[in-house]
């Protein structure tokens, strides 16, 4: 019995959890309206926030959750985009949480012409590269369309995070703290790199990226 109430315990503290973050994301701007979504892994399933719900008013009792087969378990009726966040998390194993965004300059940056679609934003700053790595870039598909997932699949098992074109992005990380505070280093990335589009950068070169790669183990 005691193995079950320690189970349900962290299933709440989850949900209050994706409530304080969402709540921050959309008090910074970072999500208008009804946009955006978040998911958390559990042992038995996943939580994901409501369809038409505002990251800004969500109510932890009506997060949605969802068993792997993507039916409904439990709460409101989850985000129609649910098929994006199963795809990240059966490509990775180790991702405990997915945030994904309509965040003005992640989205601003998914609508330029000329991407590099194996990687959309150059390497600014070591602390870009230390939370979110590379970022390629998914084709557009129409919001729902279930043809997004296999295009996910195809690209999230080496990377943790992707830039949906004419939409935004999808970040995972292996809590839900690690994956918020990528989104926001994706986020203001993406807005250093539309301030200096019209000035001359000095992006990190191969042998201070290989360095940061060494230093901090990271895999990308």
């Amino acid at each position: 019995m005691s193995a079950a109430i320690v189970v349900h315990g962290e299933e709440n503290r989850q949900r209050e959890e994706i409530v304080s973050f969402g709540r921050s994301l959309f008090e910074r701007g970072l999500s208008a309206g009804s946009s955006g979504n978040i998911s958390v892994r559990l042992d038995d399933g996943w939580l994901l926030t409501p369809t038409n719900a505002c990251l800004g008013r969500l109510d932890p009792a009506r997060v949605a959750k969802l068993d792997w087969d993507g039916r409904l378990v439990s709460g409101d009726q989850p985000s129609k985009e649910a098929f994006l966040h199963r795809a990240m998390y059966s490509e990775r194993q180790g991702a405990g949480a997915i945030v994904h965004l309509h965040a003005s300059h992640s989205a601003a940056v998914s609508c330029m012409h000329g991407l590099d679609d194996h990687d959309c934003l150059p390497p600014l700053t070591a602390y870009y590269l230390m939370k979110v790595g590379r970022l390629p870039l998914v084709p557009y598909h129409r919001p729902g369309d279930p043809a997004l997932a296999e295009a996910i699949r195809g690209l999230a098992g080496r990377n943790s995070a992707v830039l949906l074109a004419n939409h935004g992005p999808v970040v995972s990380g292996s809590t839900l703290e690690a994956a918020v505070y990528a989104t926001e280093e994706l986020e203001e990335t993406a807005k250093i790199f539309l301030l200096l589009r019209a000035v001359p950068t000095r992006p990190l070169n191969e042998v201070q990226i290989a360095e940061l790669k060494s230093a901090f183990r990271l895999d990308f």
